[in-house]
């Protein structure tokens, strides 16, 4: 079976998904002021500068230390509550599209990002996605975070997790998708037969160049609530309807792929 795996921050969603929840944190008195602005200067530079692995290092070892004793239970009951304020308005279309393409050509689609779980599941849960790939904290028994993690899924660890997810669910990473903006990513991207760059870095672009991947601009972000229906039918429409408007889409879907191994 073909799957599509999503990076998450300026590949689905155009900004980096834990600033997007600084100000449900705030009001839920989980930090202040100062860490609020602090996090939007961080989404300015990832969003002008790209990552790299010392940001992301740096980025990671102060959210440990942050939300060391945070009840797990209270940041899943804030993303949820918060997810169709903060995180709808700034999903891109293109990428609704590409999963909704790809969900209709019989393909299982994942999110894979280095934010924590408890932000990527609710979201892929929100996309009606199959499931996600995601950074997971320790938490001791009594549900708070101790400031260490189980999993980061960061670089080659998330190759490995697709190759693993892979082996469990079937999938042929061959004939299956994968598409980043970040060449910290390089191993995922490399983990499939079918590798797209979307709004890639510098490094990253290079890299498509050389290796003539196909390379994506991902420009409108757009409510859920605020799509035109038609491109959704191929999901949640009747029998006949549904299957004729998902037979379009997924030849679509097998054109590009064709398309790309005849380049």
């Amino acid at each position: 079976m073909r799957a599509a795996f999503f990076d998450l921050d300026k590949t689905v969603i155009a900004k980096a998904s834990i600033a997007a929840f600084g100000l449900p944190f705030y009001r839920g008195g989980l930090i202040n002021r100062r860490l609020i602005v602090r996090s939007v200067v961080s989404q300015i530079v990832y969003l002008h500068l790209g990552a790299s692995e010392q940001k992301l290092a740096r980025v990671r070892e102060s959210m440990l230390t942050l939300t060391k004793g945070w009840d797990r239970d209270l940041i899943r009951e804030i993303v949820r509550e918060a997810l169709e304020e903060t995180v709808e308005p700034i999903i891109y279309a293109e990428a609704l599209d590409l999963i909704e393409a790809h969900r209709a050509a019989g393909h299982k689609v994942y999110l894979v990002s280095a934010s924590p779980e408890e932000i990527v599941q609710p979201l892929a849960e929100h996309l009606g996605v199959d499931g996600s790939i995601a950074t997971r904290a320790v938490v001791d028994a009594d549900g708070l975070y101790a400031g260490e993690m189980e999993f980061y899924a960061y670089g080659p660890f998330k190759a490995e997790a697709m190759r693993a997810l892979a082996e469990e669910e079937g999938l042929d990473l061959e004939e299956s998708s994968a598409y980043s903006d970040s060449y910290t990513d390089l191993p995922m991207l490399e983990a499939v037969g079918h590798p797209v760059a979307v709004n890639p870095d510098r490094v990253l672009a290079k890299v498509a160049r050389e290796r003539e991947w196909e390379v994506m601009q991902f420009t409108k972000p757009v409510r859920l609530r605020d799509r035109v229906s038609v491109p959704r039918l191929s999901i949640t429409a009747t029998a006949v309807g549904g299957a004729a408007a998902a037979a379009s889409i997924g030849a679509f879907v097998a054109w590009r792929m064709a398309r790309r191994a005849q380049g």
